[in-house]
């Protein structure tokens, strides 16, 4: 790595970062890496339906203050090849493929909603590849979902300016408003965007995720194999996966946090965004107890 590449990564934010690409098992993976060129890589698992300029710039750059942070497109999602599987199982061999390909042994994981699905699955079989991971507006195995009858009401409002509003924000004026500066700062980039590969990866997505949630685990043998340390995350009034996902997740792991945000949707991260980039920030950087 030149010193330019490192100035550029120190420099760079979600809206100005290149588009990168790494390839390997018959994937080329799009990915945007933001902040310093060392500490442990915090690697972004992303929602149903969304890509890269999905997320919040208010977010991705904060975090990127002070550690590499990596925005990408798992299989068949945006610029990246390939196809979009229909099971959390192949979505987390694709993305541990993708960190392997960037040679990182090991990552903080950042999964929200889908994305946090993958997380549990990566970080339960991966013990040695995850230091620590921060699940958000996410579902334990055989947890409850709405995503389709969620997904009618939003896109049955004319009136809203993109379905994410009712989606991620609640009808509170406060949250509408929270949720219509996020929409800005999605669309900062100008060039260079990523793309939109509509029901290529919708309709897979959305069956990972209902099967996800429709196959028990009675045993809780996901939760139970995680054993890093876990930062757990819910709006208080997520209708898409409820917060009550987010204290089933909480009882059952053997060392986490857990914290609800106030009238806030899906999109507790984005209208919460500075108190979620503290809060991100406080665990990451806390050092294990010592006995």
């Amino acid at each position: 790595m030149t010193q330019l590449d490192i100035a550029q990564h120190d420099n760079a934010t979600l809206e100005t970062a290149p588009t990168r690409y790494v390839e390997g098992q018959g994937i080329r993976f799009a990915y945007r890496r933001l902040g310093p060129a060392t500490g442990t890589p915090l690697v972004l698992l992303q929602h149903f339906s969304g890509n890269i300029d999905a997320w919040d710039p208010a977010v991705v750059n904060a975090l990127a203050i002070h550690r590499p942070v990596i925005a990408f497109d798992n299989a068949g999602v945006g610029r990246s090849t390939g196809q979009t599987p229909d099971n959390v199982e192949a979505m987390a061999r694709d993305a541990v493929a993708f960190i392997h390909l960037l040679g990182f042994s090991e990552v903080d994981l950042l999964g929200f909603s889908l994305g946090g699905c993958i997380a549990q699955q990566i970080a339960a079989e991966h013990g040695q590849l995850v230091r620590k991971l921060i699940l958000v507006g996410t579902a334990p195995k055989g947890g409850e979902e709405h995503l389709l009858a969620v997904l009618q009401e939003a896109f049955a409002r004319t009136d809203a300016p993109d379905p994410r509003l009712p989606l991620f924000f609640t009808k509170s004026s406060a949250s509408q408003s929270a949720g219509l500066a996020f929409l800005k700062r999605t669309k900062l980039r100008r060039e260079d965007r990523d793309t939109d590969n509509g029901n290529k990866v919708t309709d897979p997505q959305a069956k990972a995720l209902i099967t996800w949630c429709a196959t028990p685990d009675p045993e809780h043998a996901i939760l139970r194999a995680i054993n890093q340390p876990v930062l757990v995350v819910s709006g208080s009034h997520d209708t898409m996966l409820p917060a009550s996902n987010a204290y089933a997740i909480f009882k059952q792991l053997s060392n986490a946090q857990l914290a609800l945000y106030p009238d806030s949707g899906h999109g507790a991260l984005f209208q919460h965004h500075a108190m979620f980039v503290s809060h991100v920030r406080t665990f990451l950087d806390a050092q294990p107890a010592t006995a």
